[in-house]
């Protein structure tokens, strides 16, 4: 019997899980995007390729109506909708994304049903959720504790090809990091809840090292709510409780002086609807003449020393934010600001970009001894053009696996709004992850 799959979504990270499900014997993929030519794309020889709306419910009913699995790719704000629509027909559904409180309430629903609706099961979240699990669940089982968690996880791009003044470049959605660095954060420190207001971020870094990786300096700093998690994952014993990301040195610098200035707003402004150069663009924006707007940049900020300033400025100069060159005007600070970087920090041709996850866990083994254990990623995508980048493989992979274990009825749970919280669920896919795909995070006692 043939299994039909509906993926919703043509972006950066779709590709591994087409070609997964495509080669699955007995399942058909079709590809749906609004864009009829970029679902043709990414579906390619191997696949099905529709135009479809997913705000318009009857396209999306009788697309959904008409398969047996649906991978939902596109924005997380969407999923609801794409669930309810499987809640009406019984069709099971996969994400990537966190479950939101939007899906939550969704619940019952999704139980009445019958259907499983399996989210965060990409690289952050998922990877990450797969290897933090089993080692938890390992030390429970020894009747140990764990007293610490800390996970940073970083997609980057390979230090050789780190050539702009952020050291980055984009491997997903511009826009969607961009917003990232606005989120406030939250986490356990020493048993003591701390809260770190979005403007302050990126003042809130840290210098971070991973053993095995030397090539350039790392800093890490806390992302979005780190507390849930220690009940998520079971550990209401652990007194420090850290989740964040992972940046080259000069990156959490360079994003705070533009939060400074309130680039990362994206409350629409007259300013930014009009073509005209980045410099007259920032020089109304500020409040200020074009010929002061360095003084006035400074004014508005802070710098450690003068070095950390002309770096700053060096890279303003850099990206054309001084100069006569002329903005794409989208409406708003955030969004202009992204057509920029999106058009300066892609990979080229032959780069490559770079995953790195670690866990640190401090524990407490039953007999009163501490140790402490990492789970280490290192992953370097394959040069553009010729494969996968590292953050569609570990994003599309466990997708395409996780889909599979659904379609073969091969899960532990057959119903409900799941993530891969229990080794129950997680071990296959550790497993096939690791001896079919070579994905795995290397675990250390240090």
């Amino acid at each position: 019997m043939v299994q039909k799959v509906l993926l919703l979504g043509s972006g950066f990270v779709a590709k591994p899980t087409v070609d997964i499900l495509a080669a699955t014997e007995g399942v058909e993929v079709t590809v749906a995007c609004r864009t009829l030519e970029k679902a043709k794309e990414l579906a390619g020889e191997s696949s099905a390729a529709i135009s479809l709306d997913v705000s318009n419910e009857e396209q999306l009913n009788a697309a959904v109506s008409d398969h047996d699995l649906v991978i939902s790719l596109i924005p997380y704000i969407y999923h609801a909708t794409v669930v309810k629509a499987a809640i009406k027909y019984k069709k099971n559904v996969v994400t990537t994304s966190y479950i939101s409180d939007a899906l939550k309430a969704l619940e019952d629903q999704i139980n009445e049903a019958g259907i499983l609706v399996f989210n965060e099961i990409g690289l952050d979240p998922g990877l990450d959720h797969l290897y933090a699990i089993k080692t938890i669940e390992e030390v429970h089982a020894a009747k140990g504790k764990i007293t610490s968690f800390i996970s940073y996880c970083g997609g980057l791009v390979a230090p050789e090809d780190a050539t702009n003044p952020l050291g980055y470049k984009f491997s997903w959605s511009a826009r969607g990091v961009l917003l990232a660095l606005r989120n406030n954060a939250t986490f356990y420190k020493d048993g003591e809840k701390v809260y770190v207001d979005g403007p302050e971020l990126m003042a809130h870094t840290q210098p971070y090292e991973i053993q095995g990786f030397t090539e350039k300096k790392l800093v890490a700093y806390p992302n979005r709510d780190s507390t849930a998690f220690r009940d998520l994952y079971k550990i209401p014993e652990a007194e420090t409780v850290i989740r964040g990301t992972l940046r080259f040195d000069g990156f959490p610098q360079f994003i705070k002086v533009l939060v400074d200035l309130g680039l990362l707003k994206d409350e629409e402004t007259e300013i930014f609807t009009t073509k005209q150069s980045w410099k007259a663009t920032l020089a109304k924006y500020l409040d200020t003449e074009e010929d002061k707007l360095v003084e006035t940049i400074k004014s508005k900020t802070t710098f450690v020393d003068e070095e950390h300033e002309k770096t700053i400025i060096d890279g303003f100069n850099w990206f054309g934010l001084l100069s006569d060159k002329e903005i794409v005007p989208k409406g708003n600070p955030l969004d202009t600001l992204c057509a920029l970087f999106e058009n300066l920090l892609q990979l080229e041709e032959g780069e490559r970009d770079l995953v790195l996850l670690q866990h640190t866990f401090g524990i407490e083994n039953a007999d009163g001894s501490k140790e402490t254990r990492t789970s280490t990623l290192i992953d370097y995508g394959a040069p553009t053009g010729s494969g996968y980048s590292s953050m569609a493989k570990l994003v599309g992979t466990p997708c395409g696996v996780a889909a599979q274990l659904v379609l073969a009825d091969k899960l532990p749970v057959k119903k409900g709004l799941i993530a891969p919280y229990s080794g129950e669920i997680n071990q296959q896919l550790i497993d096939i992850l690791r001896d079919e795909y070579k994905i795995e995070l290397i675990e250390k006692t240090l």
